[in-house]
């Protein structure tokens, strides 16, 4: 039995071929558990914005469909499209708030236009991935995550009452209770897969309960047709760009790229628990993991439906059954298409009653609020980004809740900052872009050709600088080791004869020093991976090969190579030798 240093046990890595039912079993697995969540969320878009059931039933057969193309792509790899792992994709929580609000102010045909314009930017984010890596933090997609709650749980709660005239008094409340008691209960005492079959069940009682007392739709189940498509067409663009698309614009721009920060999450974690040896990140499958959910995104605004994400659903099973083959992705994705075409099912997700769908959004906002603290935590929260989060959150309740000067900022920029998400992402951003401006002045030098000429310049550059900062001789000659072990490996990694250029910035942090090297990508194996592999079939020929990454691992804190398609970048922190 193989099992990686952290003792979790793989069955099927990625690159592996499990037979054909265990995928297709699994993949039936996965699309149970996040159907209802795919459709349920164009559901209270389209209730809560007061459009009709011919939309919805085009917006729920869209999503399906552009759900399963997309995670076939993210399993398959298409050229630069996709991750090469099991990565489910499924409609985003985060846009619920401006969707509802795209929908409103000018119909689904606003909201079409402004997610396909949207998605560009994950295009653009696929191919430039290094350039924002400081910018779009964690810290910012945390705080914008905690915002959706403050946005979204006001309209939710209206949903509570989406109950028919003639209804019992106690439908509503028993059938959200049944819901919301079935799902917590479940989650904080269940463990395994149980666990995450809890919105399900959830779901299911609660529905159950509300068909007794009259007002789940089994109406709408009994006239949809088992095969078929949609009884609703599409709704076509709003090309007329007016204010309101001015002014739904920049929020939408936020969102889409905190939907691409929770993709990079996701692409990062799922790496982690498809091997069966801990690998280090490949960031070319993360930039195809933000191109394919770019490609989604442009996919449902061209349908006229709501935008899609990653699912960490995918994660949790794959950890939780070992079985991590891209099989299980492409068996997932051609589920999903078939049930967009058996609009019965679908309907039977969509009668589900206002109170039910509102319960289960609770938790499902519940969760994502708490997500977002998490994001926040695990980036190390320290005072400045304390700073950040703080103000930012609250900046975002405050205009969210009409409190902050309205006199001033109702109408300002066509009501740009009346939306909470746009108001708080906007602050995270210019702060967290603050913050990084004003830390200690990175030096740089340029190198035209990576090779061992580099060394002596290099040299001279980084004792010049232990020099300027205060250091003694000690520090000045580690810094110097650190820099040469680095720059000796990675021209002993180059596979090809191309001249590749090397830019190296240096700047203090933490009392010690971090050097970033950057360089363009070849296709060198990752030295992390090869530091962390030392020792393993060793050979008189590979020891001399290692003798630069076993002093480097000795006089670095930590070492992390980052390789993008078309760019490398390996940072090296360095802390001052402990005095004799």
């Amino acid at each position: 039995m193989d099992t990686d240093g952290d003792g979790k046990h793989i069955r099927y890595a990625a690159d592996e071929k499990p037979p054909t039912p265990l995928a297709f079993g699994l993949g039936l697995q996965l699309a149970l558990l996040t159907i209802a969540g795919i459709v349920l969320t164009p559901s209270i878009v389209i209730r809560a914005a007061g459009e009709g059931d011919p939309y919805l039933s085009w917006a729920a057969f869209a999503v399906v469909a552009i759900s399963g193309v997309s995670t076939i792509i993210q399993a398959v790899r298409v050229g630069r499209f996709g991750a090469g792992y099991v990565l489910l994709m499924g409609t985003s929580g985060a846009f619920i708030a401006v969707s509802i609000a795209a929908i409103v102010a000018g119909g689904p045909a606003l909201l079409a236009t402004l997610v396909v314009i949207s998605s560009l930017i994950q295009f653009v984010l696929a191919t430039r991935l290094v350039w924002v890596r400081r910018i779009f933090t964690p810290t910012v997609a945390g705080t914008v995550i905690m915002l959706i709650a403050v946005t979204v749980m006001p309209i939710v709660f209206t949903m509570l009452e989406e109950v028919p005239d003639d209804a019992h008094q106690l439908a509503s409340p028993l059938s959200a209770a049944a819901t919301i008691a079935v799902i917590v209960c479940i989650a904080l005492s269940a463990t395994g897969v149980w666990r995450l079959w809890a919105p399900v069940i959830g779901v299911v009682i609660g529905s159950v309960i509300g068909w007794m007392f009259g007002i789940y739709e089994t109406e709408r189940v009994a006239q949809a047709s088992w095969i078929g498509l949609p009884q609703g067409g599409w709704p076509g663009f709003d090309v007329d760009f007016g204010p309101a698309f001015w002014s739904l614009l920049p929020a939408f721009v936020i969102v889409t790229i905190v939907g691409a920060i929770e993709t990079i999450g996701d692409s990062m974690a799922i790496q982690h628990v498809s091997w069966r040896k801990r690998r280090a990140v490949d960031y070319r499958a993360v930039e195809g993991a933000v191109a394919a959910d770019g490609l989604g995104n442009m996919l449902s605004g061209l349908l006229g439906t709501v935008p899609n994400t990653t699912y960490s659903t995918s994660i949790s099973v794959t950890e939780l059954t070992g079985v991590a083959s891209r099989r299980v992705g492409v068996a997932v994705g051609l589920i999903f298409l078939a049930m967009a075409l058996l609009p019965k099912s679908l309907a039977a997700i969509l009668a589900i009653p206002g109170p039910v769908v509102a319960a289960y959004a609770t938790v499902l906002l519940s969760t994502l609020f708490v997500v977002g603290m998490r994001m926040v935590v695990q980036d190390g929260l320290d005072y400045r980004k304390g700073v950040v989060v703080g103000i930012s959150f609250w900046i975002g309740v405050g205009f969210q809740s009409g409190v902050i000067y309205p006199e001033f900022f109702a109408e300002f920029a066509g009501g740009l900052f009346q939306n909470g998400m746009t108001a708080g992402g906007a602050s995270a951003i210019l702060l967290t872009v603050f913050m990084d401006v004003t830390k200690p002045r990175r030096r740089r030098m340029e190198v035209v050709t990576l090779n061992q000429s580099a060394l002596g310049p290099m040299s001279a550059f980084l004792r010049q600088f232990a020099l300027s900062n205060g250091w003694g001789a000690a520090m000045a000659q580690r810094l110097d080791a650190v820099g040469e072990e680095t720059l000796l490996t990675l021209i002993e990694n180059q596979s090809d004869t191309r001249s590749r250029n090397l830019r190296l910035s240096v700047s203090r942090e933490d009392g010690g020093a971090v050097l970033e090297f950057v360089v363009a990508s070849g296709d060198e194996i990752n030295l992390e991976d090869r530091i962390s592999r030392l020792g393993e079939h060793t050979t008189g020929t590979s020891l001399g090969h290692e003798a630069s990454l076993r002093l480097l691992r000795h006089l670095a804190s930590s070492v992390h190579h980052q390789q993008y398609h078309d760019t490398e970048v390996v940072t090296v922190k360095v802390k001052p030798p402990e005095p004799q």
